[in-house]
């Protein structure tokens, strides 16, 4: 979803984001209502936005303390809800179907920042551990992030050449 979408999903559900000044941080929740630091790109605002609705879905209380360790658990499943949002495996599997061939590539695609992207695939590492499968594809996050398509007979294949198999179990 990109960032006017966000903003209409946000409405639907009751939810007033403003632009403003920020100086501690580039998004705020506060029950209804969501800050997002005005001087941010919108690939920034996007990720901020995703994750502020993380909060407002995934949260409760104030989780401002990241010393306590429910506080960070929250967090943490609002950063998911986020990257799920903003990002998904499909999205990765999309960005592998457009041509993307790099972060870069897969980050302007997306519409993402480079840093969100890449903390993205660091939570799906520790989420997935070293690979997902998602209808016929197999996303690797280790050792680096690769995209293949698999095919009937068990081949996996990537830009274009078979990579290995997809072993069973």
């Amino acid at each position: 979803m990109e960032y006017e979408e966000l903003l209409l999903k946000a409405d639907s559900v009751g939810l007033t984001v403003k632009e403003k000044p920020l100086r501690a941080s580039k998004g705020r929740i506060k029950k209804t209502r969501i800050a997002i630091r005005e001087d941010l790109t919108q690939a920034e605002k996007s990720c901020i936005l995703a994750e502020e609705l993380g909060h407002y879905y995934t949260t409760t209380g104030n989780i401002l303390d990241q010393s306590d360790t429910w506080n960070r658990k929250q967090e943490h499943r609002a950063r998911m809800y986020g990257y799920n949002l903003r990002i998904g495996l499909m999205g990765l599997v999309g960005a592998y179907e457009s041509g993307c061939r790099n972060r870069y590539e897969i980050a302007e695609h997306l519409g993402v920042t480079e840093e969100y992207l890449e903390e993205c695939i660091h939570c799906y590492r520790e989420k997935y551990g070293t690979y997902a499968t998602i209808d016929n594809y197999i996303i690797y996050f280790i050792p680096s992030l690769m995209v293949g398509r698999m095919t009937d007979d068990g081949d996996v294949i990537c830009l274009g050449k078979v990579i290995g198999k997809v072993e069973e179990g």
